[in-house]
């Protein structure tokens, strides 16, 4: 009977083990693979035990007792055992033969399998309660470092209440900006832990979007007009007042876009427009568009923007700070949120920074409005342009960009905040830095001067600096 099986089927070279036994259970055929694995391999010597005429049950001796049951199981996994009474899990199949009765039991040994299904398990399990134990080591972290922290924020707001002295009221003023931002890079660290952990969480509830904006708008407007900038706020009349979503991360997110357009943009102005692009159900899309005209991104380094830990060069974060967290996490809130974010970027013409978040809808209004997007995308070219005309020295935006810059200088200079003249100071440089020489060299010794905070020498250069620059007039001197 063996023989016609081999024959019907080219077993003995498979890789895997093959048993074929007849109704009594009696094995009347093993391959090459199930006589190595079981330990039968015949040798040189006369009267090798075979594995031929052996039981079923001597190979699964679960079912020794009942060889019925061994015959008739469908079980995936059983132990096999060697000639020699070891043990090995295997995976088995039993199938009906159609002569005599006879069956056969195809396995695969699955030990090595199980043992780095373990190991797999074991490093899972490894993993987890690391990632477990950083994120509380974080959280704990992070909440040692907010309380002496938001301990000196109150002493320091408690001292600026009282009569101060300028120089001391100056430096009080500083570390409670330092605070602030020490503040923020917690919070960012906390949120990305979260984030990489996957146990953040939205909390979605209704809110006047309208007066959220007006909301982020009050928290940046005196810091954009401080530094010279214009900002337009536009809000498509199609988006309704009042939407269902996550308000505090959606604040989060256009904070952090309007935060970075501010601190890289010198000239110009900044622009926030929301619009509403789609609309499924009882949901809506809103798209949020953040330009600037600052210093752009080169189009090979858009990639690095949106990671952990990055930023465009090591310069930006010697010259601008930063922890290179607050994009990525701004790209994985937008994601939580349904949306996607999108960066349009050209050294020196600016940055526009899109996204989009999914949001309930509270009320009636009309349908999209994708006239509203294509002007806005086709403001963008324009807005650039105006830019590297601002730039480009003796042009009249120039000019006016000049005058108003170094009015505020000069005022600054005058009540001895040297902090925001050195703001102006800086755009003033980028404002000449295609300037003749002469001019180039006065707006170099002024800046010298402020950062030396030298008042007298300030007033000088600054008078021939201004007139100069808005009259057209180089100045004559000699030496270098």
């Amino acid at each position: 009977m063996g023989e016609n099986w081999i024959g019907v089927f080219p077993v003995e070279d498979a890789l895997e083990m093959i048993l074929i036994f007849n109704r009594t259970g009696e094995i009347i055929y093993a391959n090459a693979a199930a006589r190595n694995k079981l330990g039968y391999e015949p040798g040189l010597e006369s009267g090798e035990e075979s594995l031929e005429g052996k039981h079923i049950s001597d190979v699964f001796p679960a079912g020794a007792g009942n060889s019925e049951a061994v015959l008739d199981t469908q079980a995936k996994h059983l132990v096999m055992y060697r000639k020699n009474r070891t043990c090995f899990p295997a995976e088995t199949k039993f199938l009906q033969g159609e002569e005599d009765g006879c069956r056969i039991c195809m396995a695969n040994d699955i030990l090595e399998k199980e043992h780095l299904a373990r190991e797999i398990e074991q490093v899972r399990e490894e993993a987890g309660q690391a990632a477990k134990v950083k994120s509380e080591f974080v959280a704990n972290v992070t909440h040692e470092l907010r309380t002496p922290v938001n301990g000196i924020l109150g002493n320091v707001r408690e001292l600026l209440g009282g009569p101060l002295e300028e120089r001391t009221a100056k430096a009080l003023q500083l570390i409670e900006r330092c605070c602030g931002d020490m503040n923020k890079i917690i919070d960012n660290i906390l949120d990305f832990s979260k984030l990489e952990a996957g146990k953040f969480t939205l909390e979605p509830r209704k809110f006047h979007f309208r007066n959220m904006l007006d909301y982020i708008k009050a928290q940046h407007i005196s810091r954009i007009t401080e530094k010279g900038l214009d900002f337009f706020l536009t809000v498509s009349p199609q988006v309704p007042e009042y939407v269902e979503g996550d308000e505090l991360r959606i604040v989060q997110i256009l904070n952090n876009l309007l935060s970075n357009a501010l601190k890289f943009t010198a000239v110009g102005k900044i622009t926030l427009q929301a619009l509403l692009t789609a609309r499924v159900d009882k949901k809506v899309e809103i798209f949020f568009l953040v330009s600037d005209t600052g210093i752009g991104i080169a189009r090979e380094d858009r990639d690095k923007l949106f990671k952990s830990f990055s930023q465009v060069d090591a310069s930006i974060s010697r010259k601008y700070g930063g922890t290179g967290l607050g994009l990525n996490i701004c790209k994985q809130l937008v994601e939580l949120m349904g949306g996607s974010i999108e960066v349009e970027s050209e050294i020196g013409r600016g940055s526009s920074f899109s996204f989009s978040v999914w949001v309930g809808e509270c009320g009636e209004d009309a349908g999209p409005a994708p006239d509203d997007i294509k002007a806005a995308f086709r403001n963008l070219p324009r807005m650039a342009e105006d830019e590297g005309d601002v730039k480009r020295y003796g042009t009249v935006s120039n000019r006016e960009a000049l005058e108003k810059n170094l009015s505020k200088l000069i005022l600054s200079v005058e009540m001895e905040n040297w902090e925001k003249a050195e703001m102006f100071m800086e755009t003033v440089r980028q404002l000449t830095e295609n300037a003749p020489p002469d001019i180039k060299r006065r707006t170099l010794r002024l800046k010298m001067a402020i950062q030396k905070e030298d008042y007298e020498k300030v007033t000088a250069e600054f008078d021939t600096l201004y007139h100069n620059s808005l009259t057209g007039d180089e100045a004559r001197e000699s030496g270098p």
